[in-house]
């Protein structure tokens, strides 16, 4: 794990997820970035590359739900600060892997075929099935020398065949043909083990709070 995040990456990161999503990019709210998301179950997203009285001034005065204020530090170190109404979400993690992946011997396995698809500089593989089911998806948005993945899903029908690990590589391997190969995501508790088999690091816990309706 690095020393100080660099608000620079959280934002070319935000930009990717803004993208990926087609949403409205970013826009500068004291020292953190606010995302207008406009969805039922998240209206607002506030991201801070790190924790300071800004963080805390916004969790003593929102009190409506479902708006996200995350930030790049572990829950310890300002959950006993806030109100109570927050309610932690699942830890996260922001990876980097500023090399090549290091991939095992991962082939498609028979009975599924890849599509293709490109829009608001997001490359998207879907992993289907014969009877045309999607198995796993995957996105990929390049964005100021950084290459965002988001996304990366397999559906638990299709888990522990390798879908996630061909998937990762063939974005991967978009990328690169692009130029970029300073790769960085968002991983799960879960997700995380993978990446990390695969050779990315933690560059930072990523903390997110909620007012739940």
């Amino acid at each position: 794990m690095m020393g100080k995040v660099s608000a620079e990456i959280v934002e070319n990161w935000l930009k990717g997820w803004s993208l990926s999503r087609k949403l409205p990019f970013a826009t500068q709210y004291q020292s953190g970035l606010k995302v207008v998301v406009g969805y039922e179950n998240q209206k607002e997203r506030y991201v801070f590359a790190e924790l300071n009285e800004d963080f805390f001034q916004l969790a003593d005065s929102i009190d409506e739900p479902w708006v996200y204020l995350k930030v790049c530090t572990s829950p310890d170190q300002f959950i006993e600060r806030i109100p109570k109404r927050w309610k932690l979400q699942p830890q996260g993690y922001m990876m980097t892997c500023f090399r090549p992946m290091i991939f095992p011997e991962v082939t498609l396995p028979d009975g599924y075929s890849v599509e293709n698809s490109y829009y608001n500089s997001t490359y998207t593989i879907k992993i289907i099935t014969e009877n045309g089911e999607q198995a796993s998806i995957g996105h990929v948005v390049l964005v100021d020398h950084l290459a965002v993945y988001d996304r990366i899903a397999t559906e638990k029908t299709h888990q522990r065949k390798g879908l996630a690990s061909f998937l990762l590589k063939e974005l991967e391997k978009i990328a690169s043909s692009k130029g970029f190969t300073n790769n960085f995501l968002v991983a799960t508790q879960e997700g995380k083990l993978l990446y990390e088999s695969l050779g990315w690091e933690v560059y930072s816990v990523y903390t997110s709070i909620v007012i739940p309706a």
